[in-house]
């Protein structure tokens, strides 16, 4: 066995020199390289076994050999064809994501308009195109003249840079996006806090001229328990529910468990809705600021109280102070008998422990202790409670003692509802025809009572009940 090598000299074997030239000839082909020199496929071993007859001819060896050589000529040529198609496709694809790109940012120029933006983006789209209308031509007339590797690898390059400018055209339009609903938002709340400041000084405005204008004429001759019934409910009873609202939502922001501070107030209370919880509050408030109602001082000692149940004297003192405003009045003498109610009734509803979950301090409490008025909203809607049931007091001595004695009740848990003596807070769901109708199989108890009743001499002002039916025993 022999490795054929090529001769510079021909041999005077005619037949010989043929085969030699045929093996020079499938060595050449089959070394293939790309312009760059990158693809190079050069096969491996090139040997050919040779067996020489008696004369010195080679046989038949070389007829099989010529065939193995040209199959793999083929296969060399089929990977070449396929790694050069797969370049053509990455490049296709990279060129498709580059025209995607600029696409979206000729889309992003329109608005806000950018000419110049427009005018990058449009040539960018053009000239990708022609790349592509330039691969397409070169492919159907198969003068493709492409490195595979080198194409694949800048068609891969490209195509991520079409990528990181798609994606980061997109953050620009959220960030857009946001910019806009941030400049939305914040239009939105100066329209709140104006419409919240509106429907605040209408408030102002509606209680400083509205029930309360129709007791600025009023005469004590002319004053009747209508009086007392519209000031009771259309102003006190009001700011003790508004002043509710805010405590509820003090708790809630405190993370305080509501329901375990309703089954503390009314251990027993049942609810139609899960909403009526707010009754327990608002009972637990009443409750605390009506106390010691029936005592010309509000069982308050000191300061500036009558001495006597003179009606002339409360009458003046409720005409004097229903238009000047809580702060104004525990300024002017924190110790006159408002101030000392004031600071009384709210060291005994705001305990020191609640103070500090609402607020992380016991500030206010200090201040008040120090004959101070504390700024915030929560004790200014107190404030104003407080004020509105030191009038309504005020109302209640003006009638003279020939109409009787002001007196205070409170209805017993389970006692049966009376028309007479009590009004029902839940009576929409209880009986949505607004009727209270007695069903013989089922009747109504008393499950708490929300507002205090009063008594003028022989006048009933209703108090206000949380009633709950019970099935009436056989």
């Amino acid at each position: 066995m022999d490795t054929v090598r090529p001769k510079s000299a021909v041999s005077n074997k005619s037949k010989l020199a043929r085969t030699f030239q045929k093996v020079i000839n499938l060595r050449t082909s089959t070394r293939i390289s790309s312009n760059n020199g990158i693809c190079l496929l050069t096969p491996q071993g090139c040997r050919v076994k040779e067996h020489e007859d008696d004369d010195g001819n080679v046989n038949g060896a070389f007829d099989n050999k010529s065939k193995h050589f040209d199959k793999t000529n083929d296969d060399i040529t089929r990977a070449r064809n396929r790694a050069i198609m797969e370049a053509l496709v990455a490049k296709l694809f990279a060129g498709i994501t580059s025209i995607k790109a600029a696409y979206a940012e000729l889309q992003m120029a329109q608005n806000p308009y950018n000419s110049d933006a427009i005018q990058v983006a449009d040539l960018a789209v053009v000239n990708e195109l022609r790349a592509i209308s330039e691969l397409k031509r070169s492919f159907l007339k198969k003068e493709l003249d492409l490195s595979p590797q080198v194409t694949i690898m800048l068609a891969e390059i490209q195509e991520q840079q079409g990528l990181m400018k798609t994606y980061q055209i997109t953050i620009k339009k959220l960030e857009a996006e946001v910019n806009r609903k941030c400049l939305n938002l914040s239009g939105l709340k100066k329209n709140l806090e104006d419409s919240v400041s509106l429907n605040k000084s209408l408030e102002k405005k509606l209680n400083l001229s509205g029930p309360l204008s129709i007791f600025d004429t009023l005469l004590i001759s002319a004053l009747n328990p209508t009086h007392f019934v519209e000031f009771l409910n259309d102003l006190t009873l009001r700011s003790v529910r508004s002043f509710v609202k805010i405590l509820v939502r003090e708790m809630e922001s405190a993370n305080w468990d509501l329901e375990a501070a309703v089954k503390f107030i009314e251990p027993e209370a049942s609810f139609s809705k899960q909403s009526h919880r707010c009754f327990v509050f608002e009972s637990f408030v009443c409750k605390t600021m009506f106390e010691g109602f029936n005592d010309p001082t509000f069982n308050i000692r000191g300061g500036d109280s009558p001495v006597c149940s003179d009606s002339v004297v409360f009458f003046d003192r409720f005409k004097k102070l229903k238009s000047v405003s809580p702060k104004h009045l525990f300024t002017q003498n924190p110790n006159s008998s408002f101030g000392m109610f004031l600071r009384t009734k709210y060291l005994q509803l705001v305990h020191a422990k609640m103070e500090c979950s609402f607020f992380g301090n016991l500030n206010q409490r200090k201040m008040m202790t120090s004959c101070g008025y504390p700024e915030t909203p929560f004790f200014s809607a107190f404030a104003d409670m407080s004020k509105r049931v030191w009038l309504l007091h005020s109302l209640a001595f003006s009638f003279g003692q020939e109409d009787g004695e002001v007196t205070i009740f409170q209805v017993r848990k389970d006692s049966r509802f009376s028309e007479v003596y009590m009004g029902c807070v839940n009576q929409e769901v209880l009986f949505p025809a607004g009727e209270i109708d007695a069903n013989p199989e089922v009747e109504l108890r008393v499950n708490f009572t929300v507002v205090p009743g009063f008594k003028i001499g022989k006048t009933v002002i209703q108090s206000q009940v949380y009633l709950s039916p019970a099935n009436r025993r056989r």
